[in-house]
């Protein structure tokens, strides 16, 4: 396999299509313009209209400017400029897959989000003492977030840990890098006094 064949398979499984959102504003589309068709179709039969004419409706968007408030307009003119943005927006900016590239000597391979937080996790486990289900760990694009609750009485300080966290993220070698975040919590009050 090429490098290029390769870079765009990798960028295929980790970006997902924007399925759902281009399926919402086509059936906006069909809709609106079954709607319209249906109206002048009811116009030319000369029956009545299931909510404006067709001729009413030029009408009153021909006098939209003058017929209402400025503040109105505006409004209506703003909303419209947020939905065709949101529209733009989900047409050129790339969904994305909880998933990282890991290097693995000259090839990478795609990691589910939730297995490198379960590796992580359990890393840290093992390295701290910690119990596993006592550290939290949650992976997202661009940030690692750890959340160690060590057991009452038990010291634990943040950067040694912090330190742990980033060296064995630099061994995976994630592709966008991540940074990390490090929380030491209390232990649970049910656990202070009983």
């Amino acid at each position: 396999m090429t490098p290029p064949v390769f870079r765009r398979i990798l960028r295929r499984e980790s970006h997902s299509p924007r399925t759902v959102a281009m399926v919402v504003a086509v059936t906006l589309l069909l809709l609106s313009l079954a709607y319209i068709g249906t109206e002048l179709v009811l116009d030319l039969v000369s029956r009545p209209a299931l909510l404006l004419e067709p001729a009413a409706a030029a009408q009153w968007i021909v006098g939209l400017p003058t017929a209402q408030p400025g503040w109105v307009i505006g409004i209506g003119g703003a909303a419209m400029a947020i939905l065709g943005f949101v529209f733009v927006f989900l047409a050129l900016t790339p969904g994305r897959l909880p998933k990282h590239q890991m290097r693995c000597g000259e090839r990478a391979v795609l990691v589910d989000n939730g297995v490198i937080a379960a590796s992580l996790a359990q890393h840290i486990s093992d390295e701290t003492g910690v119990a596993r289900d006592d550290i939290t760990v949650g992976v997202a694009h661009r940030t690692v977030d750890v959340t160690i609750r060590p057991a009452f009485g038990v010291p634990m300080d943040r950067d040694p840990v912090q330190a742990l966290v980033r060296a064995e993220l630099d061994n995976y070698q994630l592709i966008p890098s991540v940074k990390t975040k490090v929380r030491v919590a209390r232990p649970k009050e049910s656990e202070l006094g009983t």
